[in-house]
């Protein structure tokens, strides 16, 4: 039977989740009620789906971002979520035929990158994307991080205070924290209303009961929220009745470094607590550092999160900022035919300027790890060690280094 891939309609959500269910290995049950919760919050002009014989075999569906780049401007993303294809239905070029007109209806609505969290590393590479930021799990031995059990708050000449708070104090404080830290924070994108309603319990998130965490916000000497922490703890007592609690971060936002030591030595206080797992974070997070001991956190996940697509060349490498001066003439390969092409762009902190050339090229590159390097979080040198990026021009390779790179990595909270 033909194989109909298109946008699909609001009578075919419930088919759509189930096939989402079953290319993601969960029980294709339960969809009708999730069809009620997500529908009216679901783009279907973006959704699309493949259809044979009026089954649905393949899922994919995209939405409208925005991504915070080096400098902290934003640039309009295409979040791509929900990419399944069914098991029976594999090696058809189904995934590659919904990319293409995903990708290509991106560019046309002016967005300047497309974005998505790879549950497999090997798949996005063709189509362009790169991975531009990745995050790192810490587990933290308490007894062992040498923190001083009787710590019972900031200390007096941070002025600062820990309150914990209810999701309703969430929903009001959260939204412009977010906004703070991504004003600073290149990676993060943004949260919309229901993105609180779904993380504080104001609506039901699945089919999963809600399980409300604990919510403590830190606040500095004039009052103001620094900070935000959720976290969750099991019960396990080991033997001789002896506490061995795990408490885990479920989210912690931090825009000083006050809050952010005051937050983490916080949720290491607890009496029964042995362990603390600090949820995703960035790879150069200042966690360990806050320890006594930092050997006592040790990395249990550390791996690529938030991968790039480039779609404008021009607006992108305009939107973010370079930290020394440069100007470079970058020849990028684009298979898909959306942004490749011959591009000068002339940097400094001050502003940058890119336009399409003829000029003989410094570096030539696949779009691919444009997008790799966009967010400041890989280097040039490393890439063209690895044959990815080819230095046409003596030296450009290191000019690259000193304009790309940023003082800090790029992270990504969230999932999407």
């Amino acid at each position: 039977m033909a194989l109909d891939v298109r946008t699909i309609t609001a009578a075919e959500f419930p088919d759509w989740l189930r096939a989402k269910h079953t290319g993601f290995l969960q029980a294709p049950t339960g969809v009708e009620q999730e069809a009620e919760r997500r529908l009216p919050h679901t783009d279907l002009a973006r959704t699309q789906g493949v259809f044979e014989g009026g089954r649905c075999v393949a899922t994919f569906r995209s939405f409208a971002q925005e991504l915070t780049v080096v400098g902290g401007a934003t640039v309009p993303a295409d979040a791509i979520s929900n990419v399944t294809v069914t098991p029976t239905h594999r090696r058809r070029g189904l995934l590659s035929r919904m990319t293409a007109t995903d990708l290509a209806a991106a560019k046309e609505r002016g967005e300047v990158v497309a974005t998505l969290i790879a549950a497999e590393y090997p798949i996005y590479g063709r189509y362009g994307f790169g991975p531009a930021a990745w995050t790192t799990e810490w587990e933290i031995d308490v007894p062992r991080a040498g923190l001083d059990p009787r710590w019972a708050g900031p200390s007096a000449s941070d002025g600062g205070r820990i309150d914990l708070v209810s999701a309703a104090d969430v929903r009001k404080l959260g939204p412009a924290l977010h906004d703070r830290l991504r004003a600073r924070q290149h990676g993060v994108i943004n949260r919309d209303a229901r993105w609180w309603d779904v993380n504080t319990g104001a609506v039901q998130p699945g089919p999963e009961p809600w399980k409300e965490p604990f919510f403590a916000v830190y606040s500095n000497a004039s009052g103001e929220a620094d900070g935000l922490v959720a976290y969750r703890s099991d019960t396990h007592w080991g033997d001789a009745k002896q506490p061995l609690q795990t408490l885990t971060v479920a989210g912690q936002i931090a825009v000083t470094p006050a809050a952010e030591r005051a937050l983490w030595h916080f949720v290491c206080s607890f009496d029964w607590v042995t362990t603390v797992r600090s949820g995703y974070r960035a790879p150069d997070d200042l966690l360990p550092l806050f320890l006594p001991d930092p050997r006592a956190a040790r990395i249990v996940t550390q791996a690529d999160w938030l991968w790039v697509r480039v779609l404008d060349v021009v607006r992108a490498l305009e939107a973010r900022a370079y930290a020394v001066p440069g100007t470079l003439v970058l020849d990028v390969h684009d298979a898909a035919g959306l942004s490749g092409g011959r591009y000068r762009l002339e940097a400094s902190p001050s502003g940058a300027s890119c336009a399409r050339t003829t000029d003989a090229a410094d570096l030539a590159l696949d779009v691919r790890e444009l997008g790799t390097l966009y967010l400041g979080d890989e280097s040039p040198a490393r890439l063209a060690a690895l044959g990815r990026v080819e230095e046409l021009t003596p030296g450009a390779v290191a000019v690259a280094e000193g304009m790309f790179r940023a003082a800090r990595r790029a992270w990504c909270p969230d999932m999407f």
